[in-house]
């Protein structure tokens, strides 16, 4: 079966918001999104809906901002519990992760070509800022 995710669909969805005059965008976690983040970011930036994403890799590529849990500090847990189950042990018996830090990245650059002026006391907040 095709996967529902794919750059006709991503182009389908953007022209149906810009019909709809979406004010902005936020862009769910699912880990499909992470293969197109570069047509997301691309579409958003050419439509100037401001968009807000789950992963950092989005602003790494020119999304506005970001606000998630750190995938790379969650793919070392998950390689760990990976290494502990092919050394024997009971899956059942490791505990469940559950993500308690979370990073805001923002994009100055893309926040200036959207026009927009991002608050002191968010920048401030920030994790980081991409310039």
């Amino acid at each position: 079966m095709d996967s529902p995710f794919n750059e006709a669909e991503y182009q389908r969805v953007f022209k149906s918001m810009e019909q709809d005059r979406a004010d902005a965008l936020l862009v769910s976690e699912e880990s499909e999104h992470i293969n197109y983040r570069a047509t997301i970011v691309e579409l958003a930036a050419k439509d100037r809906i401001p968009t807000m994403y789950a992963n950092r890799e989005f602003v790494e590529v020119g999304g506005l901002m970001a606000y998630g849990s750190d995938l790379a500090d969650i793919y070392r847990r998950l390689a760990n519990h990976v290494d502990k189950i092919l050394r024997g042990a009971n899956p059942g018996d490791i505990p469940f992760y559950q993500p308690t830090k979370f990073e805001l990245v923002i994009n100055l650059k893309t926040a200036k070509a959207l026009g927009l002026e991002m608050p002191a006391m968010l920048l401030g907040r920030a994790d980081e800022v991409v310039e």
